[in-house]
């Protein structure tokens, strides 16, 4: 015959196994939708450049996480500038200001869309092509350290699924 506290540990053995699976999806689910506010603040303006551009959202995304810090370097605070885009119009520093961020990253893509790789590039959903030939044009001067940021960005926040 079966006892009492045999019966009575199998429901709580359950009820263990029950909310421990319970904890390990909500882990699982948060770890994969992981966001940023920056990414929040600024997925439709990149959206529509992308649209207008045929350059990938996270492409946008992510090179102007990456240089701006998230929005909070000195150049993206004070002069609206998120893509480090060195320009004459600013006595105060060697990068353009802008008078708005939509300003700003409209002015990437049209920078991007005067480079030579554009033409082949245009519309390709290839991140790692974009990312490559963006770094390869010179758009940094640590072409591999800046690649290695981009790319743990889109991978970081997901930004491929955009």
């Amino acid at each position: 015959m079966i006892s009492r506290s045999t019966i009575m540990k199998q429901p709580l053995k359950y009820l263990r196994i029950v909310i421990l699976s319970f904890v390990l999806m909500l882990v699982s689910v948060t770890a994969t939708a992981q966001t940023h506010p920056y990414l929040e603040r600024n997925k439709a303006i990149a959206s529509e450049f992308s649209a207008r551009y045929g350059i990938p959202v996270s492409v946008i995304l992510s090179v102007a996480f990456v240089e701006s810090g998230a929005g909070t370097s000195k150049s993206s605070t004070q002069f609206n500038n998120h893509f480090g885009i060195v320009g004459k119009n600013n006595p105060e520093s060697r990068y353009r200001s802008f008078s708005s961020v939509r300003e700003c990253y409209e002015a990437f893509c049209k920078l991007i869309v005067n480079k030579d790789y554009y033409t082949a590039l245009k519309g390709n959903t290839d991140l790692s092509k974009w990312v490559k030939a963006i770094a390869s044009a010179g758009y940094s001067t640590r072409p591999k350290e800046w690649m290695r940021r981009i790319n743990l960005i889109i991978s970081r926040y997901s930004l491929s699924k955009m």
